[in-house]
């Protein structure tokens, strides 16, 4: 199971898809990470990008993107009826599979310094990962929008960032933070009226006395006769979206205006909509099981080893294409010295005679668990970086400029496919350095399983510095050539080490 994390990064342009697609663009070329869904409202003059993979690649991503907004957009033009305070507004990183809110608290912070660093733009961290209480609710940190946080960030001590210097740029400044996932839900009333929709917004949002974990405004909207009442459901599981709904349609009953429709920004957790069929319908005893789709995932996940094979993978390995190849495959080698690494560990938690040891095994087993996802993160990355090696010599070269362009693209993408591999060697040390401490304490029965995994990452370690050569050898920049050959060669030699010495302690523990 892969480590994942969504990230929903909203960018105060709703009106120009050509900025939006550049936005995208930089996105989609971090390898290992899905853009799931873009929606942009012109009445709001914003978007809302959803991409989800792992932690470091969408962190990468997310950095690129405010980086690109920051090029096009220019908030002292900007005007929408969606509250914001930069180009790039809000860069939230949600834990989605395999990861924790205090992981993602870490990337939401590391992401952030790197904005006011690199780029210059002042961040303020909100919700779990905010440094300070008081901003913990991102309405409180983008008081005054971004007219009033100018006039504010150099003067008042209060208003200063986390990050970043207090001086507010066309760019304007971004919060950048870690929640839980939320639901961004609209509804469409009957009326010109927008005091009908404020006072709605009033009724419902908890601030004000209404339903707890909802946020709501009145905005109006470029429809004519409508307004909407904006929200965000943070917890959809304690105020499910159907209890939301029915107040609202109550109260806007109650000025004469009917609710014309609804409507959900973005992605959705399929558990939220099901609560709505369970209320709506009266299906008091619907499980999730009765889902088609879940059944034949739950099924898929059931069928056992034959099923978990990977099939797929072998058959695209030996399709005859270039990717995936030996670096996707050696990065795979890693994560599977990793799992025979665990299961030493697992086998030896709970066993007679080894309770002395139980609290290391589980620190280490949990330690290359995290090490194992990294590593098929890494097999993903390795392909998508030769793919992009092959599209940037596809890229047009007419004249010098076009030909500058594309060698630069060219080195750009051997640079990323000599990291990566790279990386594969890096991670795969740490997973032997791990290995050693469990093979000299762990269950004996279970040393002959730590004996492959030896075989494994070494077959990882030599096929990643294969690929880190072979890469090295077409890059101009020589010093980046040069440090990368020393790490490879240093990290071989750690490698044949640590290798050594595990055979060395399972062949002393068995009795030679």
């Amino acid at each position: 199971m892969s480590r994942l994390i969504e990230c929903v990064p909203n960018f105060s342009e709703g009106r120009r898809q050509e900025v939006v697609d550049q936005i995208c663009a930089r996105i989609r070329s971090v390898p290992g990470v899905q853009l799931l869904d873009v929606e942009m409202d012109p009445s709001h003059n914003r978007a809302v990008v959803t991409m989800v993979g792992a932690p470091e690649a969408v962190a990468e991503a997310a950095f690129r993107a405010v980086q690109e907004a920051a090029q096009h957009i220019d908030m002292r033009r900007h005007k929408g009826a969606h509250p914001r305070i930069g180009a790039t507004d809000v860069v939230p990183f949600v834990p989605v599979r395999g990861v924790t809110m205090a992981e993602c608290v870490e990337t939401a912070r590391a992401v952030g310094a790197r904005i006011g660093a690199e780029l210059g733009i002042p961040v303020y961290l909100y919700e779990e990962a905010a440094a300070r209480p008081e901003r913990k609710n991102l309405a409180d940190v983008r008081r005054g929008e971004y007219e009033g946080l100018a006039q504010e960030i150099a003067a008042n001590p209060e208003r200063a960032p986390d990050f970043g210097p207090a001086v507010l740029g066309p760019a304007g400044a971004t919060a950048v933070g870690a929640r839980a996932f939320l639901v961004a839900y609209n509804v469409y009333l009957g009326t010109a009226d927008l005091e009908v929709a404020n006072q709605i917004a009033r009724a419902v949002r908890h601030l004000s006395g209404g339903l707890r974990y909802v946020k709501a405004l009145g905005v109006a909207v470029d429809r004519p006769g409508q307004v909407q009442v904006s929200m965000n459901l943070t917890d959809y599981r304690r105020t499910p979206i159907h209890r939301v709904m029915a107040l609202i349609r109550d109260i806007a009953a109650h000025h004469g205006v009917a609710v014309l429709e609804s409507e959900i920004v973005g992605l959705t957790p399929a558990e939220a909509l099901l609560d709505v069929a369970r209320y709506e319908l009266c299906l008091h005893h619907m499980t999730a099981d009765q889902v088609l789709e879940n059944r034949l995932q739950g099924g898929a996940e059931a069928a056992g080893l034959g099923a978990a094979l990977p099939r797929d993978l072998l058959a695209q390995v030996s399709a005859g294409t270039a990717a995936p190849g030996g670096g996707t495959v050696s990065a795979v080698s890693g994560s599977l010295a990793a799992a025979l690494t665990r299961m030493v560990a697992n086998l030896t938690i709970g066993k007679k005679g080894y309770g002395a040891v139980e609290e290391e095994m589980r620190a280490a087993e949990a330690a290359v668990g995290r090490l194992q996802e990294e590593l098929l993160d890494l097999a993903v990355r390795d392909s998508a970086s030769f793919e992009a090696i092959m599209a940037a010599y596809r890229l047009p070269k007419s004249d010098d400029a076009e030909r500058a362009a594309r060698r630069e693209a060219v080195q750009a993408a051997t640079r990323e496919a000599a990291r990566v591999p790279l990386t594969t060697v890096e991670r795969t040390v740490k997973v032997l350095e791990f290995l050693a401490r469990i093979a000299a304490a762990g269950n004996v029965n279970a040393l002959t399983d730590a004996y492959v995994a030896i075989g494994m990452a070494e077959a990882a370690v030599q096929g990643a510095a294969a690929n880190v050569r072979v890469n090295v050898a077409s890059l101009d920049d020589t010093a980046l050539g040069a440090q990368f050959q020393a790490q490879i060669a240093a990290l071989e030699t750690q490698a044949g080490d640590l290798a050594a010495a595990i055979r060395g302690t399972i062949a002393a523990r068995q009795g030679g």
